[in-house]
């Protein structure tokens, strides 16, 4: 049964201090949820593992461009709510920290679980204009043609997944 992300996300909003709908908001960790859920199906990726990243990756941005730092920051958030409001093992918390520092600064990684984390964020581009590039993501799946086409127009025209009112109860 998979963890309940409300309690997850009302905390990161106590201290999230950038639009909710912005570039790097609360609607693109729920399409990265959703892209990431997607590949799971074909990766074996952890699920919760994937889940998690979708809402630290950029949960402690300062900015909407260019924020050296930001993964780690949301990997610090992690490791201050785990236990509180989440609950992974040791080796499922390696990864979503190793999946949330280096996120922006590697190109891939042989992991299944950090590579379809990465895969997930990247297939969300659209919302700023650039369309993925199959070369430069991780799996297999991330690649295919329908996958991108699927995620792409998601992101270009900035939807806002159900999951965010939902599940999260957040309402915009």
């Amino acid at each position: 049964m998979p963890q309940d992300l409300r309690p997850v996300v009302q905390e990161i909003l106590e201290g999230y201090t950038l639009p909710l709908e912005g570039f790097h908001g609360i609607t693109h960790w729920a399409r990265v949820l959703e892209n990431g859920l997607r590949l799971c199906e074909e990766t074996g990726a952890d699920r919760e593992v994937v889940r998690l990243f979708a809402v630290f990756h950029d949960a402690r941005r300062f900015n909407e461009s260019f924020d050296p730092g930001h993964g780690q920051r949301g990997a610090e958030l992690a490791k201050a709510l785990r236990g509180k409001v989440f609950e992974l093992t040791d080796s499922q918390f390696a990864l979503l920290e190793t999946a949330c520092i280096d996120h922006t600064d590697e190109l891939t990684h042989p992991d299944a679980t950090i590579a379809t984390c990465w895969d997930a964020d990247r297939l969300d581009l659209g919302r700023v204009g650039m369309t993925p590039d199959p070369e430069l993501l991780c799996t297999a799946a991330g690649r295919r043609p329908e996958i991108i086409r699927q995620a792409h127009g998601r992101a270009v025209f900035r939807t806002v997944p159900d999951l965010v009112a939902e599940e999260w109860g957040v309402v915009l």
